[in-house]
């Protein structure tokens, strides 16, 4: 009996999977000799003339690939419901990073206690992967069916990074941010604090440490009361399931 409920459970799990493919459409932006795959969601009923907010999730380093699927895994459930429809009345884009690279230039080390030790380096331009993803961002602006006053990013471990670094980089362009078990360097985050960002972060984390969430947002609670920290303390790296269990997490980040 047992078994026969998980295969239950995971044939389950492997339809909803496919419900969130197959709502999200799969396409290629390209620009120049580069290109950027990715998944996009539009309102189940989208109005003439009506322009929607636009939601960027960045997905973690484990969800890097080439099938333009992987980086479904997380968070796409958020957005679609049981009967693989969209749930919001927003434009949902997913785009995938490939292997061996990353949204940002973060280097990490072990220090002598075994602990993962973080520096958050610009480089001279962001890695090709978020140049392209923010060319992708500007082509949907400039499409005349997204509201630009009214666009998000979130993401998680190597995306909650991003997540930051994007605010960094084009602080202008986001009106609020979620930022999952993620992390930057305090020292530059005074540039985007005018945009709320909920943090989510589990105590035990031992993949991204979350003092390098709780330092940036000790900076931006200072010059925005909307921004939340949201620590799970038993939980190890996967904090993401807690976040996006939260109630009235989407309704917060577009109440913004």
């Amino acid at each position: 009996m047992r078994k026969l409920l998980l295969l239950l459970f995971v044939l389950g799990k492997v339809l909803v999977q496919s419900q969130n493919i197959d709502a999200f459409q799969a396409k290629v932006f390209v620009r120049n000799e580069d290109s950027l795959i990715y998944r996009i969601l539009y309102p189940e009923k989208m109005e003439k003339g009506k322009k929607y907010p636009l939601i960027l999730f960045l997905h973690g380093a484990g969800e890097r690939g080439t099938d333009n699927k992987k980086q479904l895994t997380h968070g796409s459930s958020l957005f679609v419901d049981e009967q693989g429809l969209p749930t919001q009345e927003a434009i949902v884009l997913f785009p995938q990073c490939p292997p061996n690279v990353m949204w940002t230039h973060r280097v990490k080390e072990k220090n002598k206690e075994g602990v993962w030790e973080f520096r958050f380096p610009l480089g001279e331009s962001a890695p090709r992967p978020a140049q392209l993803v923010n060319l992708l961002v500007e082509d949907l602006m400039a499409s005349g069916q997204v509201d630009t006053n009214h666009m998000y990013v979130m993401g998680l471990s190597m995306g909650g990074i991003g997540t930051l670094e994007f605010l960094y980089r084009w602080p202008e362009k986001y009106a609020a941010a979620i930022c999952i078990c993620g992390g930057h360097d305090p020292a530059l985050a005074e540039k985007y604090c005018h945009v709320p960002v909920w943090f989510f972060h589990g105590g035990m984390d031992d993949v991204v440490p979350s003092v390098y969430s709780r330092q940036v947002f000790e900076v931006l609670k200072k010059c925005n009361v909307n921004t939340r920290y949201m620590l799970y303390s038993e939980l190890n790296h996967n904090s993401w399931d807690a976040a996006f269990s939260e109630p009235g997490l989407l309704e917060w980040l577009l109440s913004f």
